[in-house]
């Protein structure tokens, strides 16, 4: 490992806090353990140190949406009797959704999503905090009502499951702040030669092989893909020289830049369902009624203000959509 490497500042140790704990807590988020003082913790110190607004406590003090009556109007009678909506979060990552400082309590841009929906449909929201592998099951047996984990809408999906639109996929390509040799990815020949780490069965990742096969065929050099278990294995991956670049969600990827730019920057970005376009949608059992009092809870956000308010909160308003959309077009099928 290089000096650099070894040599990490307090940032860089904060960061793979920030990368790495909720990863690790999520086996702990049902002990009892004393929950952080406001204001403390690393993650706090992290978003404050990058001057970042970001409130990474327990103590969320969330963005409340108004009552909708014409979302209310639509919601299914089980669903408006129960009084509840339970809703699917992966929480393994920033600003997307992750745990807390006190390595218990969800909280990110989803969570908050999750929130503006539950207040305009007028019920109280529950988090259930699941891996993404869990979640299809999670919906399909009716454990929760909704998922809101940066899922993207695709055609083969629509088949299990109804979507309210509510942001734009927006992929980016995250390198080391010192690689001077990678300035810029914006088209299939900035990879050629480069050892790229992406999710396997992601959308990023189709896109990956699929400009891979593009250079090759155009005679240029192969790029080698990696996989890993998790986000934090990729980063410690990318502080050590094994990797050139990590592919994947834009939002982690601009979250760890901000955080530390001396180690991390983001060199291109592109729609997640290049070359078309995807948007992140919240998921639903297909047929159930759900997803357009979904949408138009969502809508009511829109026009309160409270969907700019959180998207701005994560710095994802680069994200944001002008309406949402009951099964807006999805990624197509691939063969």
């Amino acid at each position: 490992m290089s000096t650099t490497t070894t040599a990490r500042s307090s940032r860089t140790r904060l960061l793979a806090a920030l990368v790495l704990t909720p990863l690790l807590a999520g086996l702990a988020a049902c002990s009892s353990s004393a929950e952080a003082e406001p204001g403390g913790g690393d993650l706090q110190e992290a978003a404050q140190a990058a001057g970042l607004t970001v409130n990474t406590t327990a103590d969320q003090d969330r963005i409340h949406a108004t009552e909708s009556a014409e979302a209310i109007a639509l919601l299914p009678a089980g669903v408006k009797e129960k009084g509840t909506l339970t809703v699917a979060v992966s929480a393994y990552v920033a600003p997307l959704a992750f745990l807390a400082d006190d390595e218990k309590t969800p909280i990110g841009n989803e969570t908050d999503i999750a929130q503006l929906v539950a207040d305009a449909l007028g019920l109280q929201l529950k988090h259930e905090v699941k891996a993404w592998a869990d979640w299809p099951l999670a919906v399909q047996s009716g454990a929760v009502d909704a998922v809101i984990s940066n899922v993207t809408v695709t055609e083969e999906r629509k088949e299990l499951y109804d979507f309210s639109s509510y942001r734009n996929d927006q992929l980016g390509w995250l390198v080391r702040a010192d690689n001077d040799d990678l300035t810029e990815i914006s088209e299939p020949k900035d990879i050629a030669g480069l050892t790229v780490a992406v999710g396997s069965g992601t959308n990023q990742e189709k896109i990956l092989l699929a400009w891979d096969e593009e250079n090759q065929a155009a005679g240029l050099e192969a790029a080698k893909v990696e996989y890993f278990e998790n986000d934090g294995d990729t980063i410690l991956a990318l502080q050590s020289g094994r990797i050139d670049v990590s592919f994947g969600p834009n939002a982690t990827a601009a979250y760890k830049a901000a955080v530390s730019p001396q180690d991390f920057k983001v060199i291109g970005t592109l729609n997640g369902g290049w070359p078309a376009t995807a948007q992140i949608a919240v998921g639903t059992l297909k047929g159930n009624g759900l997803a357009p009092a979904i949408t138009a809870a969502l809508n009511h956000a829109f026009e309160d203000g409270t969907y700019t308010e959180v998207l701005e909160r994560w710095g994802l308003q680069d994200e944001a959509i002008e309406q949402s959309e009951t099964n807006p077009p999805g990624l197509p099928k691939t063969d």
